[in-house]
């Protein structure tokens, strides 16, 4: 087991195994489908991520270094969380973007049944780490525990 220490975005406790992009993630491309076609599983849609591309996110540990595209990435992380299509956590070894920001806090404050913990600033060494198929815990003060993969 490892632990990380970051920044809490969004609070909230959660366990769930690792979904790691290395490259930034495209949030309106990748849960398109999940929002537009009612895949809910949440199957990542954006081919220019190889990482995610075609894996499901729902109820994933989503660890990234940060998110790109649009101005909708707020409001694309919202509505995943109102359609309980949203990954179990976002983990950001970066600082958090705005949008991505606005979307995760307004989730947790406007929503009542959509907790996604969102830690940012993880470090440099958290997704080289981090290997898909890990159990991610998350604590209320922002550490973050990596242990081996799930089975």
């Amino acid at each position: 087991m490892k632990e990380f220490h970051g920044r809490v975005v969004a609070p909230g406790c959660v366990s769930a195994p690792a979904l790691v992009s290395h490259g930034g993630l495209n949030t309106l491309a990748s849960f398109q489908k999940a929002l537009q076609f009612g895949d809910k599983t949440a199957t990542c849609g954006d081919q220019n991520n190889p990482d995610l591309y075609g894996k499901p996110m729902a109820g994933k540990a989503l660890c990234l270094p940060q998110t790109i595209g649009s101005t909708t990435g707020g409001l694309v992380l919202y509505c995943a969380c109102s359609m309980n299509r949203q990954p179990a956590c976002l983990m950001f070894s970066n600082p958090i973007d705005s949008l991505a920001a606005a979307g995760s806090v307004l989730a947790a404050v406007w929503l009542d049944n959509a907790q996604m913990p969102v830690i940012d600033c993880l470090g440099e060494e958290f997704p080289d780490f981090v290997q898909d198929g890990m159990t991610i815990t998350v604590k209320e003060d922002g550490t973050v525990q990596v242990d081996g993969p799930t089975i």
